[in-house]
């Protein structure tokens, strides 16, 4: 707490100098597949919530007779 803040914020700006900074394709490669694992995930817990939707309708038909 004994910095003062123009220290803080001159700190701040030379560890901002020393970050690697990724190229466009780099981010755009990565956007890319973070959407298509998106997409797999969603169509995986589609497919899960059908399942579970199939077995409690089943379970729920069984227990109504």
């Amino acid at each position: 707490m004994s910095k003062s803040l123009a220290e803080f914020f001159r700190e701040t700006k030379q560890e901002g100098r020393k970050v690697t900074w990724p190229k466009q394709k780099e981010t755009v490669v990565t956007t890319v597949i973070v959407f298509i694992m998106i997409f797999i995930v969603a169509m995986i817990l589609m497919a899960a919530d059908g399942v579970i939707s199939e077995a409690v309708k089943l379970i729920l038909a069984l227990g109504a007779k």
